[in-house]
């Protein structure tokens, strides 16, 4: 088949640059007059020359360039006949440098990039035709030039279709994480040139370069080629700068000054007041919080060996100092410190022509130090010193080596192998095992403290083991290979993670104390025993627990342990064929086969998903004009992800469990005196302690949870200085991943097959919303298999479901500024948000109380918690002189639901026992107010309303002076600017504990949109 030059280029290109999320190289192609003795030459400022040569159609393509800026001739005969100046290459972004006939005299042709910036400024407005993905692109002098915080989530959100996570969800290293396409915020990835540097434990962010070392950064949203998988979120791929021929080096000073800072709102209970209230009605008192921020950053990049060798380092200590006002039900201010020091390290070696050497290091931790006060709520100042605070060492170390060889013009290996080590360091200076911890302290009962709450010098309920770390290996080899019309590549993609020196313990004598109150003190509570379930109380029958003034006073003791290793693999293979059908159509065709395997700390599996697990993609895109002028596109695909370590502690046994007392006392220390059982060890999860045989903990044949995505969009050109473009995304979760805690449920089917006294208080992983296998241990240690169908567990199907409309307009820059807006109509609906569960705040893994109890997911549907209908942002700048720059981010995004979880049923205050459970009506699985029921009425997600718009307008403004040849520069950005301060998730339960009473803290705001504050930089770079 005969296919223009063009075409044909753009079909090689398509695959062989592996233009999606995870990429870290681009391509130039294009095609020339043909003519004998012709050949083209592409080459850096780092040293690296490639011939390639053009073929019977005129057709070249040099392909796995490193990103950079780079230099086109056309060669005949050994001289250059054409050449294109400064060609940027974006990762993964292809670039089209046609010759004309007109070469023999001299004549100028137009040099079309075909990318989201144009770098030709007679060339039309660019179109990437070559990708058939979704993604977004940031460079270096964008991250420069815009008002953003410092870090690759804030990059990130400029995407469309990116929002800040629900819940005010953080990464393990403090930044705020982002959901894309509806997705649970943990269901990302994050790379740093090509190595998988994602969080290993509970997929919470991941290791990030220092922002100044950021060369490119793409937020990928959707559409990955079949080379990449393990999400079915989003991706945040960070391309680290390498050294050039030329030295440069600078340094940069950012401060955000505490006293240009905006107070915090404070929040308030907002239904109602407990017993005894500290203050009022204040709940926290953040205007009392304040915070600087300094970060110094120094770089520097250049030949080791001209042409051949070259290096790139920097660091970036990163410093807060603070001081913060905890909530009126912990009685403490808090003194801290926080230091995030990063470093990044990147050598390029050309060993020749067609062989390449990458060596990448890079280290982002967060250590926090500080001390506790005791504080007065009603003067609003500190009292005295309590005890010091935990010091914390999270983040880790990774390095990598990415060798690429051109074997030869149509034939490409690329292998790429790195390591990271990760800590989770947790202890508290001058560690007293003397103290109980007193948790809640503020709800005892007021006529045995003389009515002011009594503690003591213990801070942490539980303490962690010291060692705790996470290391992870991450393998990829691929082979390229180009045949006439088809460009193919095969490989494989295999990451692995332990979890080391794992475990916590109780503090003190291995329990704490959690004061609780009771306006219902003639009803029981529900509770879980190792026997199934009890009821405790009613808590007005027992000494200590007579109303005062309606209201009985308990308290539990609680005891929690838990340890040991674990281990995950991934592995994955696949093979893509990228073909060129026509001279305008394109069209991608891959397979993925994942493969994941979780263990415990014995090396023993108990979730194993290796049967093939086929991830079939399809993409294509239409260069509708020919021209490159009118692109449609569209891909279909399906993606698996695999669970992260966090799991796996309940595979090693847990021991979580309360037990219920009244008291007549309370000792100078805080802990309660004349203590009444009320209750054996309780344990909502069935928590005692035993370590399961890895057989009874997950169903058999288990689905890894899995999505479908369909995008269907175009891009076009407006006159030369515009492009516009709309994009349809449509997400269906097939299969979801979960705990499930009902096991009298299991023990009575099982039962009715013959099969009996079978341990009834475990807890399963599970597929919900359809039949599932479970392997049981008789007395006699066999196992049998019991199904239940979806009926009999008595599930709805599960339901995650997202569509969103996006459209955009850019006016790309051209030396005198550049903007961009969108607008983006979105819905996330069902009864699964994922991994997490926003309504209250689980982020991490699958431990999350979705499906652990039918009476969970009655009315559970709904608008899940990362649902925004409307999102609009514009961010870009303007180059006032050469000397002065103004910039703009704003951001426009609707609230997400509202969620009130109450009792069970219609009647809330319905205590009595379901003879056939053994339960209270009202509280059926024993999670109290955790049902979506609110005041008796069905309360499904959403039906409260919507939380209120997240508004943010950030500007900035830089000076670079000419007389310092506009390398020195002076910046100031303002975020926030109007200091809205809209709420991000409020305290969803009705009620507290398990028996109806109601809750104070339903409705207060649980996080606050960051209020107004200036940030201000001095820049140099030689």
């Amino acid at each position: 088949m005969r296919k223009t030059g063009l075409a044909t280029a753009l079909g090689l290109l398509l695959a062989s640059t592996a233009a999606y999320g995870q990429s870290t190289t681009s391509s130039i192609f294009g095609h020339a007059p043909v003519q004998a003795g012709e050949s083209v030459v592409v080459s850096n400022g780092a040293g690296l020359t490639r011939t390639v040569g053009v073929d019977s159609q005129g057709r070249y393509n040099a392909t796995q360039l490193p990103i950079g800026t780079y230099s086109v001739s056309l060669m005949r005969d050994g001289q250059v006949v054409q050449r294109r100046d400064n060609v940027s290459l974006k990762v993964g972004v292809g670039v089209d440098i046609s010759f004309s006939a007109e070469s023999a005299a001299g004549g100028a042709t137009n040099a079309k990039q075909l990318s989201a910036v144009s770098v030709t400024a007679n060339a039309v407005p660019p179109i990437d035709v070559s990708s058939v993905d979704s993604r977004t692109v940031i460079t270096a002098e964008q991250l420069a030039r815009l008002p953003l915080p410092r870090t690759a989530e804030a990059a990130a959100l400029l995407a469309p279709g990116a929002v800040t996570a629900a819940g005010g969800a953080t990464s393990t290293t403090g930044e705020p994480l982002v959901s894309f396409g509806g997705s649970s915020s943990t269901e990302n990835a994050y790379y740093i040139n090509g190595f998988n540097s994602t969080d290993p434990f509970n997929a919470k962010g991941g290791i990030a370069l220092p922002y100044g070392s950021i060369d490119q950064e793409e937020a990928y949203t959707g559409g990955y080629s079949a080379q990449y998988g393990r999400t079915d979120g989003g991706v945040i791929n960070m391309i680290g700068k390498s050294g050039t021929n030329q030295w440069h080096f600078g340094a940069q000073v950012v401060y955000a000054p505490e006293d240009w800072r905006s107070s915090q709102d404070n929040t308030y209970y907002m239904n109602g007041l407990p017993p005894k209230p500290v203050a009022g009605r204040l709940y926290s008192p953040a205007s009392q919080n304040d915070s600087w921020n300094s970060t110094y950053d120094v770089y520097v990049g250049g030949p080791i060996i001209k042409d051949k060798l070259f290096i790139f380092a920097s660091a970036e200590a990163n410093d807060t100092g603070g001081y913060s006002v905890n909530p009126v039900t912990t009685g403490t201010s808090k003194h801290y410190k926080t230091n995030n020091p990063k470093w990044y390290a990147k050598v390029n070696w050309n060993i020749n022509d067609s062989n390449l050497l990458e060596l990448t290091g890079a280290s982002e931790k967060n250590e926090t130090t500080g001390a506790f006060y005791n504080y007065n709520y009603n003067t609003l100042g500190d009292k005295s010193f309590k005890a010091f605070a935990n010091t914390t060492k999270l983040g880790g170390d990774m390095w990598s080596a990415k060798y690429t060889s051109y074997i030869t013009d149509s034939l490409t290996f690329n292998a790429m192998y790195g390591k990271m080590t990760t800590v989770n360091y947790s202890a508290q200076p001058g560690y007293s095992p003397q103290y109980t911890y007193v948790g809640d302290y503020t709800n005892q009962n007021p006529t045995l403290n003389g009515g002011t709450p009594i503690t003591n010098a213990q801070t942490n309920a539980t303490i962690a083991n010291p060692g705790n770390n996470y290391k992870t290996s991450n393998l990829r080899l691929s082979l390229t290979y180009t045949l006439g019309a088809h460009t193919i590549t095969a490989g494989i993609d295999n990451l692995r993670s332990n979890a080391n020196n794992q475990g916590s313990i109780t503090t003190g004598p291995g329990y704490y104390w959690d004061y609780a109150y009771t306006n219902k003190p003639t009803s029981p509570i529900s509770a879980i025993s190792a026997t199934g379930p009890v009821t405790v109380g009613p808590i007005a029958n027992y000494p200590g627990g007579a109303p005062i003034n309606g209201t009985s006073y308990y308290v539990t003791k609680n005891i929690s342990v838990s340890g040991a290793g674990l281990l995950t693999t991934q592995r994955a293979e696949y093979i893509e064929d990228n073909w060129q059908i026509n001279d305008r159509w394109l069209v991608s065709i891959g397979l993925r086969n994942d493969a994941f395997n979780n263990y415990n700390g014995s090396g023993q599996s108990y979730m194993r998903q290796t049967s093939p697990q086929w991830a079939p993609r399809l993409g294509f895109s239409w260069d509708v004009y020919g021209d490159g002028t009118f692109k449609v596109y569209g891909n279909a695909g399906r993606y698996y992800l695999g669970q992260p370590l966090a799991p796996g502690g309940v595979a090693n046994g847990v021991l979580r469990t309360s037990q219920y007392f009244t008291y007549t006392g309370i000792a100078a220390d805080g802990t309660p005196t004349g203590l009444t059982q009320l209750s054996p060890a309780t344990s909502a999860n069935s928590f005692f302690g035993q370590a399961p045989d890895p057989r009874t903990l997950t169903v058999r044949n288990i689905k890894a949870q899995d999505q479908d995505e369909f995008i269907l969009g175009f891009t076009k050109t407006a006159g030369q200085n515009w492009v516009y473009g709309a994009k349809f995304t449509r997400r269906l979760i097939r299969h979801v991943l979960d705990d499930y805690c009902d096991g009298t449920t299991v023990a009575a089917k099982a039962a009715s097959e013959g099969i009996t006294d079978i341990n009834s208080s475990a807890c399963y992983y599970i597929n919900p919303g359809q039949a599932n296998t479970f392997a049981v241990q008789d007395p006699s240690g066999a196992f049998h298999d019991v199904t239940l169908s979806n009926a009999e567990m008595g599930f709805p199907h599960a339901v995650r479901r997202y569509y969103a409309l996006e459209s955009f307009l850019e006016h790309p820059f051209d030396g005198k500024w550049y903007a961009k807006v969108s607008y983006t109509f979105s819905r996330s609906y069902g009864n699964s948000e994922g991994q997490g569960q926003s309504d209250i705040r689980a982020v991490g893994g699958i431990q999350n109380e979705d499906w652990d109890y039918p009476s969970l997911m009655v009315y559970a549907g709904g608008p899940q918690g990362n649902d925004h209908t409307h999102q609009i942002k514009a961010f870009g700048y303007y180059q006032v002189t050469p000397e002065w720059l103004v910039s703009g981010n704003l951001s426009l995004v609707s609230g997400g639901p509202k969620y009130c979880l109450g009792m069970y049923g219609t009647d809330p205050n319905n205590t009595a026992i379901n003879p056939a459970t053994g339960a209270p009506y009202n509280d059926p699985s024993g999670y109290g107010s955790n049902y979506h029921w609110c005041d008796g009425q069905p309360s499904p997600p959403g039906a409260s309303g919507r939380l209120p718009w997240m508004k943010q307008v950030d500007l900035g403004v830089q000076y670079r002076p000419a007389f310092a040849d506009h390398k020195l520069g002076f910046h100031l950005d303002v975020f926030n600017v109007f200091n809205g301060q809209a709420p991000l998730n409020l305290y969803a339960q009705m009620y507290q504990g398990h028996d109806g009473t109601l809750n104070p803290l339903y409705g207060t705001p649980m996080y606050l949109q960051q209020p107004r504050y200036v940030r201000m930089s001095v820049t140099y770079d030689y």
